[in-house]
C-alpha cells in the first residue's frame, strides 16, 4: 500500500451520498487494502448537512463547484442528481483534470457522448457503476466479465418502483393507483412518479447497458418506452391462469436487423427466474454466445446497496492512481473505433408473442371472425381464454395469446378487431417474451 492517500471530494449529501461517506468511513481499512491506497475524503459540496453522517472535520462547500475547482481533489463523486447542475459539475471537474465517479443514470444516458469525449481530451475517467441496478455490478460484468462474450441480449427488471407495484398486485390484487400510494408513503416512490411509473428511469439504465453490450453510442431518444399505469389486475390474474407473470422489462436484442431497445410491461413463463423477482428488488439477464445466460440479482437502490457500487469505482480509480499507471477512458468499454452505430430496430418491425384482452359479446361467430381477422394478419393463436358471462351480463372477457408477430401485423390486427360490432372499447396488449433468445 502507498503511503500518500487517494484524495476524494463528495458532491450531494442526499440518500447516496451519505451512504457513500459513511461507507468509506466504516469500512476504510478493507476498502485502503483493496485500493492499494488510503481513501480520504477531503471535501464535501452540499446545500446542506445530513443528520445521517458525521462530517467531523471534513471541509464543507455549499457551492459544489468549488469541489471541482479544489486543487487537492483527485476524484469528484457526483451525488446529486439530475443533467442540469449535475452536468455542469462533472464537465467543470473534467476540465480540472479530475477522474468522476457518479451515480447519476440521466445524466450518462442523455449526455454520456459528450461527456465521455470531454473525459478523453482531458485524460480523465468516468466510471458509472452505481448509475443502473443500485448494489448489482452489472456494468463491471458487462464490461469485464463477459468482455469474451457477443453479447445476444439482456433483459432486466432495473426499476423497483415498478417492480414493487407489479409485485402487489399480483399477490394481493390490489389495483395499480392504490398499490401506486403505498409506494409513494414508504419512499419507493416519488411524489411525481412518472420517470418510475412510466418507465422513463428504465429507459435510462437500459441505453446504458445496450452502449456498453453491443459497442453503440448511448441513443437515449432511441429507446421505446412504455409504462406500467394501464395495467390491470385482471391482466396479472389472466397472465397468472397462463402460467405467465408480468415485469415491467428493458430489453435490448441484437440482431441482423440492428438493435432493439425497449421499455414496457411483459409477461414471462412464471418457471423462469426473472419472474420471481419481486419486491423493490432489481435483475438483470444476459445471453452471451460463449456463456449463456448469467443473471445478476440484488437491490436497485437505497443508501448503502447503491454506495457499494459508487465506493467500488472509487476503489478501481484509486487502485489506479496508487499504481500510477495510465488511464484508458472507460467510457462505453470499447476503444472509439470499434464503436458501432448501429440502427434501432422500428417498433413496428419487432417481432413477439402477444398477450390480448378484449370485450366480446357472448354469441355464435364472434371467435370465429376474430380468428379469421388473426389469419389475415397471418399470426397464429396459440392459446385462449374466454371467461363465463356474469349474470345479467352479455359481454365476457377473450384473452388469446399469439405466437410470434410482427408488432405492425398485430396493430393491424387490433385495429379490424376493435371495428367489430361484437368488441366494446380497446384491445389491451402486453407483450410476451420467453427469454430464451
Amino acid at each position: 500500500m502507498t503511503s500518500q492517500a487517494v484524495k476524494i471530494g463528495i458532491c450531494g449529501l442526499g440518500t447516496v451520498g451519505s451512504g457513500t461517506f459513511n461507507v468509506l468511513g466504516r469500512n476504510a481499512e478493507a476498502i485502503a487494502a483493496r485500493a492499494q491506497s488510503s481513501i480520504e475524503v477531503v471535501h464535501v459540496g452540499a446545500r446542506r448537512d445530513n443528520p445521517d453522517c458525521d462530517l467531523g472535520a471534513t471541509r464543507v462547500s455549499r457551492d459544489v463547484f468549488e469541489v471541482a475547482r479544489d486543487p487537492d481533489v483527485q476524484i469528484l463523486v457526483e451525488l446529486i442528481g439530475g443533467t442540469t447542475v449535475a452536468k455542469d459539475l462533472v464537465e467543470e471537474a473534467l476540465r480540472n483534470g479530475k477522474h468522476v465517479v457518479t451515480a447519476n443514470k440521466a445524466l450518462i444516458a442523455e449526455f454520456g457522448n459528450e461527456l465521455f469525449a470531454l473525459a478523453k481530451d482531458h485524460q480523465a475517467v468516468i466510471c458509472y457503476e452505481a448509475a443502473v441496478a443500485g448494489g448489482i455490478p452489472i456494468i463491471k460484468a458487462l464490461r469485464e466479465g463477459l468482455a469474451g462474450n457477443r453479447i445476444e441480449w439482456l433483459a432486466g427488471i432495473i426499476n423497483g418502483t415498478g417492480n414493487f407495484i407489479l409485485s402487489e398486485m399480483r399477490d394481493k390484487g390490489r389495483d395499480f393507483a392504490d398499490v401506486l400510494a403505498e409506494a409513494q408513503a414508504l419512499g419507493y416512490a416519488e411524489a411525481d412518479p412518472t420517470f418510475d411509473v412510466e418507465g422513463i428511469d428504465a429507459a435510462h439504465k437500459l441505453v446504458i447497458l445496450a452502449s456498453l453490450a453491443f459497442g453503440m453510442p448511448l441513443r437515449f431518444s432511441s429507446v421505446y418506452t412504455e409504462g406500467i399505469t394501464r395495467l390491470t389486475p385482471q391482466d396479472v390474474e389472466y397472465a397468472e391462469e397462463l402460467g405467465y407473470r408480468i415485469k415491467h422489462l428493458g430489453v435490448a436484442k441484437q440482431s441482423k436487423a440492428g438493435i432493439e431497445l425497449r421499455v414496457h410491461p411483459t409477461l414471462i413463463p412464471e418457471a423462469r427466474l426473472l419472474a420471481n423477482v419481486n419486491g423493490v428488488k432489481n435483475a438483470v439477464l444476459v445471453e452471451g454466445d460463449a456463456v449463456g445466460p448469467t443473471l445478476y440479482y440484488g437491490a436497485g437502490a437505497g443508501a448503502e446497496p447503491t454506495a457499494s457500487a459508487v465506493v467500488a469505482d472509487i476503489v478501481d480509480l484509486a487502485r489506479e492512481l496508487s499504481a500510477g499507471q495510465s488511464f484508458r477512458v472507460p467510457s462505453l468499454g470499447f476503444a472509439d473505433e470499434c464503436l458501432n452505430d448501429l440502427p434501432v430496430v422500428p417498433m413496428a418491425e419487432v417481432v413477439t408473442p402477444w398477450y390480448l384482452r378484449m370485450v366480446a359479446e357472448d354469441k355464435p361467430g364472434v371467435l370465429s371472425a376474430i380468428a379469421t381477422i388473426f389469419s389475415n394478419e397471418g399470426i397464429s393463436i396459440e392459446a385462449l381464454i374466454q371467461k363465463a358471462p356474469a349474470e345479467g351480463e352479455t359481454r365476457v372477457p377473450l384473452i388469446v395469446l399469439t405466437n410470434r408477430a410482427m408488432q405492425g401485423s398485430v396493430d393491424k390486427a387490433v385495429s379490424a378487431i376493435e371495428a367489430l360490432d361484437s368488441i366494446s372499447g380497446e384491445v389491451a396488449r402486453i407483450r410476451v417474451e420467453v427469454l430464451d433468445g
